[in-house]
């Protein structure tokens, strides 16, 4: 069995979700709750509401990412919102400290993600523990090492480094443009390169997969690489859109991390994705915290509703599986 073979059989890149299926019952609950909030809200359709929602969308879609790239492998990232939050005491270093322009903070910024994602990948695999230990470790010590290094104050990054962050083109935001392009790389990585095929082999069936010649290791690795990459790059262009590096960045990431990703359909178990899902998930998961903001909903009950609505989504993506398995006997 090749490997080609192995991540047709065992892991799958949810191509026909593009059209049928789970995305098109996401896009239908997206154009729902748009109608719904644009019955309620007067702004809800003006220009600045509609930038400041998208740049939200985006953000929320690179950290979901993150995480979906290992859950991907069948495995998970709790170190998510810290690998973020130490990024983003790297690039205020770089900024604020060193006096570094962009051009150099952002690249040594993306290779400190990568590097701390190669971390968390090697333990795993070296060490043969659990995703979910190794980065829930990692987790406290991005977390601490941020704390100690920056004493919890922010990092001014200056006013030319917002340009990416408050800026837009023809009315669309560079940030959403940028996690655009990053879906669309991560679509092309899964469906038509051989590394994208064999890390869905991987999640989908490990012996399968190692039968067929593939280097779990390897997969496991490269996943939480790419898995630092995007939360470092959330965490720039966040800062970039706030004018400030702050060391708090990513704390409240982990949540969002793993709800938009399950919303948009990535499997707990591993071996498929659809970053067309994530990003209507991500889409709905910011109306949802818009609308109850328009709603004067208690912001404390926030992640009951956000909860409900994963245990909704996973419900009924349970039911149409059962579904699909008794039409098939």
């Amino acid at each position: 069995m090749n490997a080609k073979a192995a991540s047709t059989s065992s892991g799958q890149f949810d191509r026909r979700e593009l059209v049928s299926g789970r995305t098109v019952g996401l896009i239908m609950a997206t154009l729902i709750l748009f109608g719904l909030i644009v019955l309620i809200s007067d702004t809800f359709l003006s220009g600045y509401t509609m930038i400041v929602l998208s740049r939200r969308v985006a953000i929320v879609t690179l950290i979901a990412m993150a995480q979906a790239v290992c859950l991907v492998v069948g495995g998970m990232n709790l170190a998510v919102g810290a690998l973020a939050s130490i990024s983003t005491v790297c690039l205020g270093i770089c900024l604020a400290r060193w006096g570094l322009s962009g051009w150099m903070a952002v690249p040594i910024t993306l290779l400190l993600g990568m590097a701390a994602g190669l971390v968390n990948g090697l333990l795993i695999v070296k060490l043969q523990i659990h995703s979910f230990i190794v980065t829930l470790s990692m987790m406290f010590i991005y977390m601490g090492l941020r704390s100690g290094i920056s004493g919890g104050n922010p990092y001014d990054v200056g006013t030319s480094f917002t340009v990416v962050g408050q800026g837009d083109l023809l009315g669309i935001p560079y940030v959403f443009l940028i996690a655009a392009g990053v879906l669309a790389a991560t679509s092309y990585l899964y469906s038509h390169t051989v590394f994208g095929r064999r890390m869905l082999a991987t999640g989908g069936n490990p012996d399968a997969a190692r039968l067929s010649g593939i280097n779990n290791d390897h997969m496991i690795v490269g996943a939480n690489l790419l898995s630092g990459l995007l939360a470092a790059l959330a965490a720039v262009l966040y800062a970039s859109e706030l004018g400030t590096a702050a060391p708090e960045t990513g704390d409240a990431w982990l949540i969002a991390s793993f709800a938009v990703a399950v919303i948009g359909g990535t499997s707990l178990s591993g071996g498929n994705i659809s970053p067309v899902a994530i990003l209507m998930g991500g889409i709905i998961y910011t109306l949802i915290q818009h609308g109850l903001i328009e709603v004067d909903a208690n912001p404390y009950y926030m992640n009951v509703y956000i909860g409900i609505l994963i245990l909704l989504t996973i419900a009924i993506d349970r039911l149409r599986e059962v579904w699909r398995a008794r039409k098939r006997t």
